[in-house]
């Protein structure tokens, strides 16, 4: 870096999240960027460095729903060290940022998870804050979730909840389980909610959303399906121009067709990975309190074939976004960075290549979208990787 604390990254194209700059440079102070330039109008006193060529840059991708990565699951090893190996497997495929997800454990769990995020979040600019998915759910909709665990919530539930201020609070919960006023004590307590693993009808969805809940967990999975008498909560994100949904794109748990349909509702989608330890790690299979996961064919499955999140990472959601149902890589870009980012509340800072936003920028081979290099608070990580198949 020069001595004026100042470089530069440059490319054939960058996408700043709203549009496209031909042969320009993002310049970079410190952890901001300070500015997009023609390539040429770079100062010859700044050092740069030159993506590949044909690379787009992009802003970093952000994952909301991450359960694991790098052989680590955050059930099991609900630490600082175990955040680390998380967020380390997920920067190869781009992904600069995301929220480390609970699914539904026991109280104690819970708090080891909350104070392992409050450690982290000084530490290591890749943490937003935390995802607890349950245990507020549906026992009519558990998925993967031990049924035994799912309970209702509880007065020194939300005095837990609210007590975590450093960093992003996201609840993912069944409002149709929900006290009356939770939902909207939550979202004054500096929380955003989503729903998921419910078997609410339209009027409560919509009635969870006058409360404040603006988001909703992996659209389509583990809610009540859309039908001609009970349109359900899929019907009431869809028609929502404040609604944001996650999406897990990676052809097993959405058919084409379906997230197709998501894609022309009134609402924000987001892609999402739902990922599980063996992302970015070394082994094909783990254990998931007490039941033992396998991927196959893709698949995170347990032995009677209940699927259990994803080997899905982020790059390649953006991928199949593309090829799989032939959008134009600028909005797969926008559903990974700046959708996420606006939903979380944190849009002003990141989720976009623009001066006053964190230098948080992935460089992609656009020949197969594969991950050159990230940036992390403009600090250099190590190389990408190439897809396994391309």
């Amino acid at each position: 870096m020069s001595v004026t604390g100042r470089y530069a990254i440059a490319a054939d194209v960058v996408f700043d999240g709203a549009k496209i700059h031909q042969n320009s440079a993002i310049l970079i102070e410190e952890s901001q960027i300070v500015a997009i330039a023609p390539r040429d109008a770079v100062s010859t006193s700044v050092d740069v460095y030159e993506a590949p060529t044909g690379a787009w840059l992009a802003p970093g991708f952000i994952d909301i729903q991450v359960n694991g990565g790098g052989d680590a699951l955050f059930n099991a090893d609900p630490t600082p060290e175990g955040l680390t190996k998380i967020v380390a497997a997920h920067r190869r495929f781009g992904t600069t940022a995301l929220v480390p997800t609970l699914i539904t454990d026991a109280d104690e769990i819970m708090t080891a998870a909350l104070r392992a995020v409050e450690t982290m979040l000084p530490r290591e600019p890749g943490i937003l804050g935390i995802h607890l998915e349950g245990p507020f759910l549906s026992p009519d909709k558990p998925g993967v979730h031990r049924r035994d665990l799912i309970r209702r919530p509880e007065p020194h539930h939300l005095q837990m909840l609210a007590a975590f201020r450093p960093g992003v609070l996201l609840v993912t919960l069944a409002p149709e389980v929900a006290p009356a006023g939770f939902i909207a004590e939550l979202v004054a307590a500096g929380a955003k909610v989503s729903l998921g693993h419910s078997m609410a009808t339209y009027e409560q969805t919509r009635a969870a959303m006058a409360e404040g809940l603006t988001g909703f967990t992996h659209l389509f999975n583990a809610m009540r399906p859309l039908s001609a008498r009970e349109p359900g909560p899929i019907a009431a994100a869809l028609e929502s121009p404040n609604a944001y949904y996650g999406l897990i794109v990676d052809g097993e748990h959405v058919a084409p067709a379906m997230l197709a349909l998501a894609l022309r509702g009134a609402g924000h989608p987001m892609l999402v990975t739902d990922a599980m330890p063996p992302v970015g790690g070394a082994k094909h299979d783990f254990m998931l309190q007490g039941a033992e996961i396998t991927v196959r064919d893709g698949r995170c499955v347990t032995s009677d074939g209940v699927l259990a999140g994803s080997s899905l990472d982020m790059a390649t959601a953006v991928r199949n976004c593309v090829r799989l149902l032939g959008l134009p890589l600028e909005r797969a870009l926008r559903f990974a960075s700046t959708e996420p980012a606006d939903f979380l509340g944190v849009g002003h800072v990141l989720g976009r290549l623009a001066p006053g936003h964190r230098a948080d920028i992935v460089a992609l081979d656009r020949s197969d979208l594969s991950v050159v290099a990230t940036w992390v608070a403009g600090k250099k990580s190590d190389d990408g990787t190439k897809p396994d198949r391309t």
